[in-house]
C-alpha cells in the first residue's frame, strides 16, 4: 500500500539519508504506536468478550480512539525519518479520506449506547483533552 512509500523512498537513495537522532526518534514513535495498539485492540477484545457496550475505562477512559492514535503513530514514526514530502502527503491523505471517516462512523455507533454524552463530553477523538492531562475537569 501507499504506506510503503516512506521506506521505498529511502531504500532508493530519491531522499536524504535521515540524521541518527531522527531514525530515533521515528523508531521510538513507531514502536510506542505499536504497542499501544496492540494493548488497546487486545483490552477491548477482552472487556466485549465478557460484556458488551461503550468501553470508558483502561486505555479509552481518556481518549475516545486509542487504537487509531497507535496506528498513526506507527505511520506517522516512519514518515519521520524520511525527508520528502510524499509520504507525509500520503499519511495525510489516508488518515483524512480513510482514518477520519471512519473514526466518524464509530462515534455515531457508540453514541448509540448509554453514558456516551458524558463519555464524549470529558474525552479527545485521538488524544486525552488538556483537561485529563491537568487533572482539571473541562467545565472548570
Amino acid at each position: 500500500g501507499p504506506y510503503w512509500m516512506a521506506p521505498y523512498l529511502l531504500i532508493s537513495r530519491e531522499a536524504p539519508e535521515p540524521s541518527l537522532a531522527l531514525c530515533c526518534a521515528g523508531t521510538v514513535t513507531a514502536v510506542v504506536g505499536m504497542c499501544l495498539m496492540v494493548m488497546v485492540d487486545a483490552y477491548k477484545a477482552a472487556v466485549l468478550g465478557v460484556k458488551k457496550g461503550l468501553i470508558v475505562d483502561g486505555p479509552f477512559t481518556h481518549v475516545r480512539h486509542p487504537n487509531y492514535t497507535g496506528e498513526m503513530m506507527i505511520y506517522g514514526g516512519f514518515a519521520m525519518m524520511v525527508h520528502h514530502w510524499i509520504p507525509k502527503a500520503v499519511l495525510a491523505w489516508v488518515w483524512g479520506q480513510l482514518f477520519f471517516p471512519n473514526m466518524m462512523i464509530k462515534e455515531r455507533r457508540m453514541s448509540r449506547h448509554q453514558g456516551w454524552d458524558e463519555y464524549y463530553a470529558r474525552t479527545g477523538l485521538l488524544l486525552p483533552p488538556l483537561s485529563a492531562l491537568t487533572g482539571k475537569s473541562k467545565s472548570n
